[in-house]
C-alpha cells in the first residue's frame, strides 16, 4: 500500500509541476519567434516551430499520464472502449462535408443535409459529436463553421487519409479474432481479418486492383500519413550517417515514387539511386524526378520476391517489412542474397518496437496499435529488436545486424544490417 506522502502519491504533483515547466518554456519559444499561441480557430497555426517540439511532447505525454492517474478504474477503461468517434469521421468524409463548410464563413445543418442523403437531425447530431472532438464548431446556433482541423479535410489526401480508418481499418479489426480464430498462426495475406470483413476480397491490394479511383486515394492519403511528425522522412534523412557512405550506390527496394532518395540526392551529392517498385508506380516518379537529378537517380521496375540483379553498396527498405509476415519478409531478404558482396549494408527503416514502459505510454500505445492494425490488414506484424535479430537469423546467417539507430521524435527506427561472409559453407541461391 502507498502512503499518502510516497512516492506513488506524489507523481500528480510531479506531473503538474513538469507540464507548468514544459509549458512556460514552450510559450517563451512561440514568443521569441512571435509565433501565434496554439488554438482551435480556423486559421490557427497548423503546427510548432522545431524549437518548441521537445516541450511539447513533454507536455502531451505528462497531460495523458495525468488524465489516467485521475480516471477511476472503471472510467480508464471505459474510456479505451470507445469506437463511436469513428462514425462522424466517417460521415465527414464519405460526403465531403469540409468542402461544403465556406472558410471563413458558415453554413446551416439543413443545408449540409441537402447536399447529403441524410436529414438534418441526423447532420446535426454527427457533427455535434465532431464538433466535441474539435472537428468543427457552432458559433451560432444551426450553423456549422471550421476549426483549424476540420479546414484541413478540405484538402483531398488529407481526407483520404482521415477515411482509411472508418472505411476499410475499423471494419477489419472488429474482424482480428475471428481470423485468428479462422486461420490459427496463419502467415497468408490472403487470410486476415480484412478478408472477413471485405466480403472474401483476399487483400487490400486486390481490392485497390478492382477499384484504381480508391487505389489513388489510398495512394494519396499514405502520403499524408507520412507528413505525420513520427512518420515523416526527415527524420530518416537527419537521422543516419548518410555522408559517411561515400560515394555509394543505394537502391531503395519498394521506394514508390522515389520520395525519400530525391531528398537524400539533394543533400547528399555523392550518393546514386535506384528506385525499385511496380511497374505504374515507378513510371509516375520518372516523370515526376527533378530535372537536376536526371543520371543520379534512377526507376526501375522490380518485385521484390524475385531474384535482385542490381548491384548496389547499400539496399533500403522503408515501411516494406511491417506488411508482410515472416514467411515473405524472409523471401524478400533471401532475394538480395545473389548480389550480395561482404561489407553491403541493408538499411531498415520500420518501427522497432521497445521494451513495454521504456518510452511514454501515449507513444507506446500508437506503436501497439500499428502492430494490430498490420495484423489485421495484412497478416503482418510490428517487431521488437529480438524479433528482428531472429527474423534476420532465419532469412540467412550471413546478415547481420549491427546497431539499431532511434532518431529523435521518430516511430521508425533504422536497423543497419551487414552482409557478413561468415560460413564455411555459403549457401547458393538455388538452396535459398
Amino acid at each position: 500500500m502507498t502512503v499518502a506522502n510516497g512516492t506513488h502519491a506524489r507523481r500528480i504533483v510531479d506531473l503538474a509541476n513538469l507540464i507548468q515547466d514544459s509549458v512556460a518554456k514552450l510559450d517563451q519559444v512561440l514568443i521569441d519567434q512571435n509565433t501565434p499561441l496554439p488554438s482551435f480557430e480556423e486559421d490557427a497555426p497548423a503546427s510548432l516551430p522545431d524549437e518548441a517540439l521537445e516541450f511539447q511532447r513533454t507536455v502531451l505525454d505528462a497531460t495523458d499520464e495525468l488524465h489516467d492517474l485521475l480516471l477511476d478504474p472503471l472510467s480508464l477503461i471505459y474510456k479505451n472502449t470507445t469506437c463511436y468517434n469513428l462514425i462522424s469521421l466517417q460521415v465527414i468524409s464519405r460526403f465531403n462535408i469540409a468542402c461544403m463548410v465556406p472558410p471563413g464563413g458558415t453554413i446551416s445543418y439543413d443545408e449540409i443535409a441537402r447536399q447529403t442523403d441524410l436529414n438534418e437531425p441526423t447532420v446535426r447530431r454527427l457533427l455535434r459529436h465532431a464538433m466535441a472532438l474539435h472537428i468543427f464548431q457552432e458559433p451560432e446556433q444551426g450553423m456549422v463553421a471550421h476549426t483549424n482541423a476540420s479546414r484541413l479535410l478540405r484538402d483531398p489526401g488529407t481526407s483520404a487519409f482521415m477515411s482509411f480508418h472508418p472505411e476499410i481499418a475499423w471494419p477489419s479489426t472488429v474482424k482480428l479474432l475471428e481470423a485468428w480464430q479462422k486461420w490459427p498462426g496463419s502467415e497468408e495475406p490472403s487470410e486476415t481479418a480484412f478478408s472477413l470483413a471485405h466480403n472474401g476480397i483476399a487483400s487490400l491490394y486486390q481490392l485497390f486492383s478492382r477499384n484504381p479511383e480508391g487505389a489513388l486515394r489510398f495512394a494519396a492519403g499514405m502520403q499524408v500519413f507520412g507528413n505525420l511528425p513520427q512518420f515523416h522522412m526527415d527524420r530518416t534523412v537527419e537521422g543516419y550517417e548518410w555522408q559517411a557512405l561515400g560515394k555509394s550506390k543505394i537502391v531503395d527496394v519498394g521506394g514508390s515514387e522515389g520520395h525519400l532518395c530525391i531528398a537524400l540526392a539533394q543533400r547528399y551529392p555523392d550518393l546514386t539511386f535506384v528506385v525499385q517498385d511496380m511497374a505504374k508506380v515507378v513510371e509516375k516518379g520518372q516523370a515526376n524526378l527533378p530535372h537536376d537529378l536526371e543520371g543520379r537517380v534512377e526507376f526501375v521496375a522490380h518485385d521484390a520476391f524475385f531474384a535482385q540483379n542490381i548491384d548496389a553498396d547499400v539496399y533500403l527498405f522503408r515501411t516494406v517489412f511491417h506488411n508482410w509476415s515472416d514467411k515473405y519478409c524472409i523471401r524478400i531478404l533471401r532475394a538480395l542474397v545473389p548480389v550480395l558482396k561482404p561489407g553491403v549494408k541493408i538499411l531498415i527503416n520500420d518501427m522497432c518496437l521497445p521494451e513495454p514502459g521504456t518510452i511514454p505510454a501515449r507513444v507506446e500505445l500508437d506503436m501497439r496499435c500499428m502492430d494490430l492494425s498490420m495484423a489485421a490488414l495484412f497478416n503482418a506484424r510490428e517487431r521488437d529488436e529480438a524479433e528482428w535479430r531472429n527474423l534476420l537469423l532465419e532469412a540467412d546467417s550471413r546478415f547481420v545486424l549491427k546497431r539499431v539507430i532511434q532518431p529523435p521524435g521518430a516511430a521508425l527506427a533504422i536497423m543497419e544490417v551487414v552482409w557478413e561472409e561468415t560460413s564455411l559453407f555459403p549457401r547458393t541461391i538455388l538452396e535459398l
